[in-house]
């Protein structure tokens, strides 16, 4: 099988894409599919993902058969995004493979779990959030400023404070 292999990684020091690509590598030579290519975003934003983009144009236009990814957490970011391509590429009849998980997306049993595991990482990130939320509302209650400190204005020249902008008016 013709696939792609797909890793994602922040622009964080300590991450490095070529951990996700040796992992990769191995699981597709062992399973006997034929690397197409091999796509790599570093992003610091869920809007810039272009070479995301790239594999999903090649999997829709039927260069590719399927693609392989490390996790579930390094194809989608939500889980909304994660429920629609599954759909969409079982239709189809593309494959998705998540290492880490062990899941052939492409099985009725594949996209079962992956939607248990998205549905319980989207129920721990807004857990998460309504934690935040409830300890901001309590340092707000309790009188704290919140958010960045203001950045102070330049002090302004004593020509400008004397006489105005354009001198003496």
């Amino acid at each position: 099988m013709k696939i792609a292999i797909y890793a994602r990684v922040s622009k964080a020091l300590d991450q490095n894409p070529e951990n996700q690509l040796l992992e990769l590598r191995r699981w597709a030579n062992a399973s006997q599919n034929e690397i197409e290519g091999e796509y790599v975003d570093e992003v610091s934003s869920k809007d810039t993902r272009p070479m995301k983009e790239e594999v999903l144009k090649k999997l829709r236009t039927g260069v590719l058969e399927g693609v392989a990814f490390y996790a579930l957490d390094r194809w989608g970011r939500t889980m909304s995004e994660l429920v629609l391509e599954l759909e969409e590429f079982s239709q189809t009849g593309k494959t998705m493979f998540s290492l880490k998980e062990g899941l052939d997306l492409s099985t009725a049993a594949g996209r079962m779990f992956a939607n248990i595991l998205a549905a319980m990482a989207n129920f721990e990130r807004e857990r998460i959030r309504e934690r935040t939320m409830l300890g901001l509302a309590r340092a707000k209650a309790q009188g704290k400023k919140l958010g960045r400190p203001r950045k102070k204005p330049p002090l302004q020249k004593r020509d400008e404070v004397i006489y105005g902008k354009g001198g003496i008016t």
